[in-house]
């Protein structure tokens, strides 16, 4: 009659060591023994990926579809800032990077912090003057830029893990030649392009008009709709240019660039510059671009 008594508590202690070795499972999983590393926007997120291999576990912290500038940086996201090894910032003045930088470093000030624009030309921005310095800070809107900020990410990486160099630099040329690649293709679609002026709503592609001798006409000035007046202004700049294609991102409204588009017998077409797939993404805008403007 004792025996039936025994039973309760030793499924108790097998659920117990069930539940332990599942959460130690579990904790041997988060803690794989990859670098945590951190970066602003889903285009960086290819560049660590594709250099840090299976040797990094990456978390970006502007999911799809959201606006960067307005963004606020969830729990769940501190805590995985609060166990990473490393921050890849944008650091081209990226208003929404300044405002948590704080944050970030108070939750994790063993956390390392590599700026991608080292080494980059810093352009003023067209159109909007949201960031203090006045400085446009899209600069992977440029595969060229693109290409310093691999290579920002991979010295990063090396300094931390000196031990796998050799992966990382071996990842990072591989990745550079496929950069290189697009950029020649990218000038080459353009090369025929007569005329080289595109209107689009949100002024994030001037680093890469400057690139390839382009002139981006912004819908979008200092963070603001247009208004009346100026809506009219840019109607009659894109009859003026021959305009017939209104580039808007997925991130915001498109109506004024519908408003727009419907004035001149024209079309929107979405694009995105935060796009995670970077080199499909760059060589598909390339491609509605030439189109619109041949």
């Amino acid at each position: 009659m004792k025996r039936p008594r025994l039973i309760l508590p030793v499924v108790i202690l097998l659920v117990i060591a069930a539940a332990v070795s599942v959460s130690a499972c579990g904790e041997k999983s988060a803690n794989d023994g990859r670098i945590g590393m951190i970066v602003s926007v889903l285009p960086q997120a290819e560049f660590a990926e594709t250099v840090g291999g299976d040797k990094v576990n990456v978390t970006v912290m502007v999911p799809p579809g959201a606006d960067p500038h307005t963004y606020e940086l969830t729990p769940s996201q501190m805590r995985k800032v609060s166990k990473a090894r490393l921050y890849a910032k944008v650091g081209s003045g990226v208003e929404f990077e300044l405002a948590w930088l704080n944050k970030l470093i108070a939750q994790n000030r063993n956390m390392g912090v590599i700026d991608c624009s080292e080494g980059i030309v810093l352009a003023e921005g067209i159109g909007e003057d949201e960031h203090d310095d006045g400085i446009d800070p899209h600069i992977w809107m440029s595969p060229v830029n693109a290409k310093i900020m691999v290579q920002n990410i991979c010295a990063g990486l090396v300094e931390i893990d000196p031990a796998n160099q050799t992966y990382y630099e071996a990842n990072r040329d591989a990745y550079l030649q496929k950069l290189t690649q697009l950029d020649q293709e990218i000038r080459e679609g353009l090369s025929g392009v007569t005329n080289r002026i595109f209107m689009v709503y949100h002024p994030a592609f001037g680093y890469f008009a400057s690139e390839y001798n382009l002139t981006m006409l912004p819908i979008q000035k200092e963070g603001k709709e247009p208004t009346a007046s100026g809506l009219a202004s840019l109607i009659d700049q894109a009859k003026e240019y021959n305009i017939r294609v209104i580039f808007a991102e997925t991130q915001f409204n498109p109506q004024s660039a519908k408003v727009i588009a419907k004035e001149i017998g024209g079309k929107v077409i979405m694009v995105d510059p935060l796009a995670r797939d970077y080199i499909v993404n760059m060589q598909t805008l390339a491609d509605e671009m030439i189109q619109a403007m041949n």
